[in-house]
């Protein structure tokens, strides 16, 4: 070849590599998704909410300060300050409540699935008249149990805080007091009830997401109205989905949307076979892309950091070593066949389930039924283990930071982290999320590190040199977004202080918009994952058992591991630490 062909050729590279930016779908995941967190920036956290938060915060932080500065625990005055501090919220807005409204998701409901989507304003009031009495006797207790802990609280503060017992008696009835608060809270919700009309409002959402991703469609070439079309179907199955996962008992035993989107479209895909004019709107990848990147405003520095080196120790340590150890196993104890299916199984076990799995799967290009299996494969598992973990640390006698810890580290799914740390308590909660978070930081190293081990030893052909443009191909572009995403959050919310970015970035962009707005992306890949599902074409991947057999063996090996790491950090290396997260 002639050096003016190889000029051509390489313009004709440049030029392709350019075009990528609007032609394909990891590239408008990441314009999408900056679109999102542009309006959430500007809704709630631009200068206007976060002065409006300033000045609400700051004589709220100043009685915090002084009240922790008085006494050797937290009186009443500071937990009362400090509910005024979680009150302050950026979503407290008129844009807020637009988007509430909006991205409201089925309602729960126990007998009558009209529950989820409609109460009339009659039915609302009648049922806060009849939560009344139940409320007003919750605040009565709360009042009396605030006058016996004030009480308990200046016999201590007679004696300069400096008699222990005295101490011991004010901070049981202060307990004793925010228990009760929590009730009163859980019934003045009842006693708050409002009318409900999803008929109207799901619909237009349905539309204006279907319009929304329609944008890139234009540019990737594809038939916009039938993507339009076949949108509004695969966002009929994710309602439908949502509304199934939030029927009471599916939600007591952790069988979630993600689990019924996945179902129902395979029932379809299965039985009467999923029309043709849906198949358009069957974009797993654009939605779950886009998801993700929205996924990256959420991973906080400042959270990483305020668990400390034991949480990271416990998601960095554990997780890659799990990953690379499954998949030796899988390669050299089960013989699998498929290098790519036993890595992104190892990935989806190891890492943090779905996001991890389609991240991984991109980087070794993995088949479509592959990344299906393994994602069925996780949600099945972690449905069980978001019931078992809490029961077994409960028996296991495990203090909430320990138990929080291990079940951040192994259970698959972020919010299935949350609800099974529920089970155990708000610091379980809180450390198993976090910890969680964590461990979503590796899903684009963890891309990265694929991507560079299938380009250099799996698909490489002997005698050929390595492409290093072969490895940013295969490399999942909107990781590019998801990291971008969580620079620019974690400067905005530590630039604003802990309070302060607490109140605009995790109660204004994240809980105002992109959190309820993920939760239909991945509602809606799901759905389109079982739609597009046949299962003929996954009974080759389940011959043998190897691939359950090497999930149930990698998640044991992470079970065990994770439990170690936690308790070596937590009870050995910084036990003060786990003191001062179970003192709150």
């Amino acid at each position: 070849m002639s050096s003016s062909q190889d000029q051509n050729v390489v313009i004709d590279v440049a030029q392709s590599r350019i075009s990528d930016l609007w032609k394909l779908e990891d590239y408008w995941a990441i314009w999408l998704g900056f679109i999102v967190l542009l309006v959430a920036y500007i809704c709630f956290a631009s200068s206007g909410p976060q002065a409006e938060a300033e000045k609400q915060l700051t004589p709220i932080l100043a009685v915090l300060n002084a009240e922790q500065e008085r006494a050797p625990f937290k009186t009443t005055a500071w937990h009362e300050a400090n509910r005024k501090k979680d009150g302050v919220q950026a979503r407290r807005n008129a844009a807020g409540a637009f988007f509430s409204k909006y991205l409201a998701t089925p309602g729960r409901w126990a007998t009558n699935p009209l529950d989820a989507f409609y109460l009339s304003e009659d039915d609302a009031k009648a049922k806060r008249d009849k939560a009344a009495e139940a409320h007003d006797k919750a605040k009565a207790a709360t009042v009396a149990a605030l006058e016996t802990a004030k009480a308990a609280e200046e016999a201590a503060a007679a004696a300069s805080f400096a008699d222990a017992s005295l101490n011991d008696a004010a901070i049981a009835a202060i307990d004793k007091w925010q228990a009760a608060v929590g009730k009163e809270s859980k019934a003045r919700d009842a006693a708050t009830a409002k009318g409900l009309n999803l008929f109207a409002t799901l619909p237009l959402l349905g539309l204006a997401l279907g319009l929304f991703f329609a944008i890139g469609a234009i540019f990737m070439g594809w038939h916009v109205p039938r993507f339009v079309l076949a949108f509004l179907g695969v966002f009929f199955f994710a309602v439908l989905a949502m509304l199934l996962g939030n029927q009471t008992e599916m939600r007591y035993y952790g069988v979630s949307a993600e689990v019924w989107a996945i179902g129902l479209g395979m029932l379809v895909a299965n039985t009467v076979k999923t029309p043709q004019w849906l198949k358009p709107g069957l974009q797993v990848e654009y939605f779950i892309k886009t998801g993700l990147v929205l996924l990256g405003a959420e991973i906080l520095l400042s959270k990483l950091l305020a668990i400390g080196t034991a949480g990271i120790f416990v998601a960095w340590f554990v997780t890659p070593t799990v990953l690379i150890c499954t998949f030796i196993f899988g390669q050299k104890i089960l013989k699998m066949e498929s290098k790519t299916l036993n890595i992104v199984i190892s990935a989806d076990m190891s890492v943090c389930g779905t996001s991890a799995a389609i991240a991984t799967a991109a980087a070794c290009k993995a088949k479509k039924e592959e990344l299906t299996v393994a994602i069925g494969i996780s949600l099945a598992f972690t449905a069980t283990m978001m019931i078992i973990m809490p029961m077994g640390i409960k028996a296991l006698g495990l203090n909430q930071v320990l138990g929080g810890a291990w079940i951040g580290g192994v259970v698959d799914s972020t919010g299935a982290v949350t609800a099974a740390g529920a089970f155990l308590g708000p610091v379980a909660m809180t450390v198993a999320a976090t910890v969680k978070m964590i461990q979503n930081v590796l899903i684009g190293f963890t891309a990265f590190a694929v991507a560079i081990y299938w380009v250099t030893r799996v698909d490489r052909q002997a005698g050929v040199p390595i492409n290093p443009f072969e490895i940013w191909h295969r490399f999942p572009k909107f990781v590019i977004g998801f990291f971008l995403a969580s620079v620019v959050f974690s400067f905005v919310a530590g630039e604003a202080g802990v309070a302060v970015g607490e109140a605009i970035v995790d109660q204004g962009v994240i809980r105002g918009l992109t959190g309820g707005l993920r939760g239909w992306l991945f509602t809606l890949a799901f759905a389109a994952i079982g739609l597009s599902t046949d299962f003929r074409a996954l009974a080759q991947y389940f011959k043998g058992g190897k691939a359950v057999i090497l999930y149930i063996t990698g998640q044991s090996f992470n079970l065990f591991l994770t439990l170690i790491a936690a308790y070596i950090m937590y009870e050995i290396v910084f036990p003060e630490l786990s003191i001062s997260l179970l003192k709150g």
